[in-house]
């Protein structure tokens, strides 16, 4: 088999991604489903905060399955880009062979199980979170019993795996379309020995600029990360004003493990990219700190910028909902920027970024220069 059932379930990001994303949106679009079957028996006093509660519903749904829905998609391309890269030599040899580049795609199909099992999971982690979500969504004077729907796991597992596996095939034939001798080739290009051994500052830079070009991908991933991780910590702990606690813990606790797969993945993709320039480098008395610094240095600006959109993203979404969603209510809620919230998350986002990059320091330092030896 070209593509096994086990390349397939190694995309723990996909699968993170996709759980959270049907996760929020299940136990939402049960509660609007629900909460739309007792319309006509919300009293006149409960209708605003009813209007409400459906609105905030429906916003939640949108950004959360649209935003999530494209980091999948997102996601998905970076694993199959990195699928093909790493195993260049064995597609070339199938097309040298007079396989097409179709027939070789279709094997991808297998990428889409990441979606079926992330998404299935989520669904059933949304209708057992569904009581206390309600608790947290209960209208004064009206009881929103819990329904089960069938077209919404349909909707939410079946329809998303069936789309991202015709995806995957698809992007899969685009991305083959290479010069066959290319492939046959396979591999990263070394750093030449010569330009290592003459280096200095300037190699160090032109190295880092390097990496950034040479994992695009990571770079969004990245800030990715930074923004996931300022915005929904923030968001957390901004919503105990107006909100239930459990609502917060949720959106906080989506934030960190987003965060954190998506961090992973990328730096450990662009470690293990660079672990051949990394021995040479090595092996050309570069330090330990230059070593580090050329290979994950260039990403810091880019992890300032994500905290610093994530900061300004949940600010205007809080304000939207405050403003625009709960306008109509009495005795309407008041927020502003939270000053200390926003430091103490900077705080633990320096920590942790900074404990981060530690960990892969000590992991590249244990690159020896026999593995560029050894890799052809």
């Amino acid at each position: 088999m070209i593509v096994g059932i086990k390349d397939g379930v190694k995309l723990v990001g996909m699968i993170v991604v996709s759980f959270c994303a049907v996760f929020v949106c299940t136990f939402f679009l049960n509660f609007y489903v629900d909460a739309l079957a007792i319309a006509d028996a919300v009293p006149s006093g409960s209708q605003p905060l009813y209007d409400a509660q459906l609105a905030t519903a429906r916003l939640v749904c949108a950004i959360a399955g649209g935003f999530l829905g494209v980091i999948a998609i997102v996601t998905l391309v970076f694993y199959i880009k990195l699928f093909i890269d790493g195993n260049a030599k064995r597609f070339g040899l199938l097309k040298a062979m007079g396989y097409s580049c179709g027939r070789i795609s279709l094997a991808f199909w297998v990428f889409g199980l990441a979606v079926f099992v992330g998404s299935g999971l989520g669904c059933c982690a949304g209708y057992a979170a569904m009581p206390v979500v309600y608790d947290g969504l209960t209208i004064d004077g009206l009881v929103v019993s819990i329904g089960f729907h069938a077209w919404l796991p349909l909707s939410l597992v079946l329809a998303p795996t069936v789309c991202f596996c015709a995806f995957a095939c698809g992007y899969a034939r685009l991305a083959l379309r290479r010069n066959t001798v290319a492939m046959l080739k396979g591999g990263q290009k070394a750093l030449r020995a010569k330009k290592v051994a003459d280096g200095g500052p300037s190699f160090l830079i032109d190295m880092r600029r390097g990496v950034l070009r040479g994992k695009r991908s990571a770079v969004f991933f990245v800030a990715f990360s930074c923004f996931c991780f300022s915005a929904m910590v923030q968001m957390g702990v901004s919503m105990r004003d107006f909100s239930s606690v459990t609502m917060g813990v949720m959106i906080l606790v989506i934030g960190v493990v987003l965060s954190v797969t998506a961090m992973f993945m990328a730096v450990t993709t662009v470690v293990v990219g660079n672990a051949r320039n990394i021995a040479l480098m090595r092996a050309f008395g570069y330090s330990q700190s230059e070593r580090a610094a050329a290979v994950l240095a260039g990403y810091v600006p880019f992890a300032c910028i994500g905290f610093a959109v994530g900061t300004v993203y949940q600010y205007g979404l809080l304000r939207i909902m405050v403003d625009i969603v709960f306008a109509d209510i009495k005795n309407a809620l008041e927020y502003s920027f939270d000053v200390p919230v926003f430091f103490g998350t900077l705080a633990v986002f320096v920590v942790a970024y900074m404990s981060a990059m530690l960990f892969y320091v000590r992991k590249i330092n244990k690159i020896s220069v026999k593995s560029a030896m050894l890799d052809e």
